[in-house]
């Protein structure tokens, strides 16, 4: 398939980059179901690590099998496949080159709550990334952490190696901690700021929670009212976050969160879409479901992102 002039704009906005990168830019813009229209629909499955194998795979047990997942990403079309270092090792080699693969280099678990706010370790590497093909590496950053110093110290260096071997950097931008609050976690001008904090680290492709109508900083929300920003809508939200990361000359991509029935999701990735999201990120709400219907929620997801 020849590339599109959607694509050919965006990588357009990444001329710093070597050509390795902007080839595997091209590869998760050109894969799948969604191929030439410049948005992504992405399997993520790091929640065997992050929240444990039963709360992640009882729901649907086939997905106790690394395998599983990069077969329910390929046969529904998706642009890329997100994991931790084990499951993609258990399946790069058989799966060579068919789908482009993100390593997730580094996570969390929940047995244990470490003082000084929430922090990943690094798990992985660029080095283990090139050697098992994959066309990106995914790093969490959580600002709002009273340990976000030394995790935008780690992703600045794994920035630096990423684009130096080629490959697409993707950052997952959470906001937690004690700089904001449970419910400010997905305040927009929060999400806003999370976008922005990851688009001034060098990253290629944005990943972050839709944003619900809420200003969460009073300086904040002095500008908002003053400026009559509008955020009432979702897909208002929507525009004012993917605006917040170079004015839409990166792509941020929204999570699907917590499972949640289909109607909910779909009716949440409507009105991602109408805020000109570049696609979505979708994981329990996807895997923790029968095959067949987890196939058909994504057809539904891509059918609305290529409106």
């Amino acid at each position: 398939m020849a590339i599109t002039p959607r694509v050919k704009e965006i990588l357009s906005w990444y001329e710093s980059d070597n050509a390795g990168t902007r080839a595997n830019l091209y590869r998760l813009l050109m894969s799948g179901t969604l191929a030439g229209t410049g948005k992504l629909v992405i399997l993520p499955v790091d929640q065997g690590f992050e929240h444990g194998p039963a709360r992640s795979f009882a729901p649907n047990p086939a997905g106790y099998d690394p395998e599983y997942h990069i077969q329910l990403a390929l046969e529904a079309g998706c642009n890329a496949y997100a994991a931790p270092l084990g499951f993609i090792e258990a399946v790069a080699h058989r799966y060579a080159g068919q789908i482009p693969l993100i390593l997730k280099v580094n996570n969390s678990d929940s047995l244990s709550k470490l003082g000084g706010g929430p922090v990943s370790a690094v798990t992985s590497s660029v080095r283990e990334a090139v050697r098992l093909g994959c066309a990106a590496v995914g790093f969490t950053i959580y600002p709002g952490s009273d340990a976000r110093n030394s995790q935008l110290e780690a992703l600045r260096a794994l920035t630096e190696e990423a684009k130096a071997a080629g490959l697409v950097v993707v950052t997952w931008s959470y906001p937690r901690g004690s700089g904001v609050s449970k419910e400010g976690e997905t305040a927009v001008d929060i999400a806003a700021y999370a976008a922005q904090i990851a688009a001034q680290m060098g990253s290629h492709v944005i990943k972050v929670k839709p944003p619900k109508e809420l200003v969460e900083h009073p300086e904040a929300k002095k500008v908002y009212e003053k400026q009559q920003i509008p955020i009432k809508t979702l897909p208002e939200r929507v525009r004012h976050v993917v605006q917040s990361a170079f004015n839409g000359k990166r792509i941020v991509i929204f999570s699907g969160g917590e499972a949640k029935g289909t109607e909910e999701v779909l009716a949440e990735v409507k009105g991602i879409a109408e805020g000109g999201a570049f696609g979505s990120i979708m994981g329990r709400n996807a895997f923790q479901r029968p095959k067949a219907e987890a196939l058909k929620l994504l057809a539904e997801v891509m059918k609305i992102h290529a409106a």
